[in-house]
């Protein structure tokens, strides 16, 4: 018989996984997997060899490769070790991110020589099984990846003086979803990707840019808070969210921009999800308008410049990353300026004034910056004031500081930064940032709801004391009670 290839499900959300198996070959045979998926008009690959079982089956959720690109028991390593093929591209995704993506899968029992399995020739890559081995030895199937469900729709935002997009779930009415609204890093732009997963999963989600959008500028120097302000307050009067729930998730600078606004708007953020941040206020950095410098602000309150880390700072240098070894490392400069303590100080963002749950992600081999030791600093701070919401931190041992979601390629570490051109690593590696990202996502997922629950509770309690307010038997007590409530939410 011949082999056949069965992928389950066929077609489903990118966080859902999928069994990807093969059956029809005698047991002890090597059968060869290749997955190619084209992202945003970018071809990338993945291969591995496995060693069919006395059953006669390959199936990933049980057989680790004997060799290719990816090591261990993985049932997606075929999509996370997943490489561009002639190009550099760290695109993921298709533009508009609503279109799903598509991988073709082709598998090959027994010997197979070196080009079958690379792919190099375009036209063998788009056909996908290859012309040098018999047809009755190979098996073809395809799974879609989907970014957004079926209803989820897509809206883009020019108000206000606002730049982002707002996507809601499926049949979505004012009052019907929590909200979140989700904040890009030092590459700035708009984060669809993640908005689209947010909506799919029942949250209304808007991506807000703050810089490198149409009509923004195009470096992060001298970004007003009162922007993301107004952005929380628009995204209330939109969507009219489910228990007036509003959750803020940011990634790298927008992880340290979470917490800021946290700290700076308690009563307008419902819950914080920082990914890989930091715990200090940092200068413009990579991103900074170079007429400003990277040791210029980057936040401002009122007008003014909130002080960062590198003001005023008697060890910071960049000299470790602008001068240590290839692949560069930022996180290096950014220790030295830990070591000056009243600078840290003075930057050190007060997220003992967060009036929420608080999540925090990291990576231990963060090659960006001490997202751990970040993730640490505010865990013990909000530990040392008995912080009365839920803290919870995710910290992935060699994880780097790409934390994405789950089942995207991890491979591209060394990259030219977005808007300095410098380069770096992200650090980490592909296995364990694979892992980062599968177990952050349902972290994520599980953090979120807990803290509308919560939130639901909160309000029918406050709903509860309010009804008992308006009886009789309540007003009277009140008026003979002499306590007030001015400090009451």
């Amino acid at each position: 018989m011949a082999p056949t290839l069965t992928i389950t499900p066929a077609d489903a959300l990118i966080d859902v996984p999928r069994q990807i198996r093969v059956e029809n070959v005698a047991p002890g045979q090597t059968v060869h997997i290749t997955a190619r998926t084209r992202r945003n008009g970018v071809l990338w690959q993945a291969q591995a060899a496995y060693t069919a079982g006395e059953d006669g089956v390959v199936d990933l959720t049980r057989d680790a490769p004997i060799s290719g690109d990816y090591t261990g028991l993985s049932p997606m390593g075929l999509i996370w070790s997943q490489a561009p093929v002639d190009s550099p591209s760290r695109e993921h995704f298709n533009h508009p991110v609503t279109d799903a993506l598509v991988t073709d899968v082709v598998a090959r029992v027994g010997a197979v020589d070196g080009g079958a399995v690379d792919g190099g020739a375009e036209a063998g890559a788009e056909a996908g099984a290859d012309a040098g081995i018999a047809a009755d030895m190979q098996a073809q199937a395809t799974f879609t990846q989907r970014l957004a469900l079926d209803g989820v729709t897509r809206h883009e935002v020019r108000e206000e003086g606002l730049v982002g997009t707002l996507y809601l779930p499926a049949g979505s009415k004012p009052g019907s979803h929590p909200a979140v609204m989700i904040l890009n890093g030092s590459g700035g732009g708009i984060n669809e990707p993640r908005a689209a997963l947010y909506a799919s999963r029942g949250y209304a989600a808007f991506a807000l840019a703050y810089f490198k959008a149409p009509g923004l500028s195009d470096y992060i120097s001298n970004t007003p808070l009162e922007y993301f302000q107004t952005g929380l307050r628009w995204l209330r009067k939109k969507v009219q969210p489910k228990h007036d729930f509003v959750a803020i998730s940011g990634q790298s600078r927008g992880g340290e921009l979470v917490l800021l606004l946290g700290a700076t708007f308690p009563k307008e953020v419902s819950a914080v999800v920082a990914y890989v941040p930091g715990a200090v206020v940092h200068s413009g950095q990579n991103a900074c308008d170079p007429e400003i410098g990277r040791e210029g602000p980057t936040w401002l309150l009122d007008g003014k410049p909130i002080p960062h880390v590198w003001e005023n700072n008697r060890t910071a240098t960049w000299a470790p990353f602008d001068e240590g070894p290839s692949p560069h490392r930022h996180e290096k400069a950014i220790l030295t300026a830990l070591q000056d303590p009243d600078a840290v100080a003075r930057a050190r963002i007060r997220v003992e004034d967060i009036e929420g749950p608080v999540m925090l992600l990291s990576g231990t081999d963060d090659g960006s910056w001490p997202s751990s030791l970040y993730s640490k600093m505010v865990q013990d701070k909000l530990v040392e004031v008995k912080h009365p919401y839920p803290v919870e931190w995710l910290d992935y041992e060699n994880g780097g500081h790409s934390i994405l979601f789950p089942y995207v390629p991890t491979t591209q570490l060394v990259y030219a930064h977005p808007v300095s051109g410098k380069i770096s690593t992200s650090g980490g590696n592909p296995k364990d940032n694979a892992r980062a990202d599968q177990e952050s996502w349902e972290g994520v997922k599980k953090f979120l709801d807990a803290a509308v629950k919560a939130r639901a509770a909160a309000v029918a309690s406050a709903s509860a004391d309010s009804g008992r307010s308006d009886s009789p038997s309540s007003q009277s007590a009140a008026a003979q009670s002499t306590s007030t409530s001015g400090n009451a939410g």
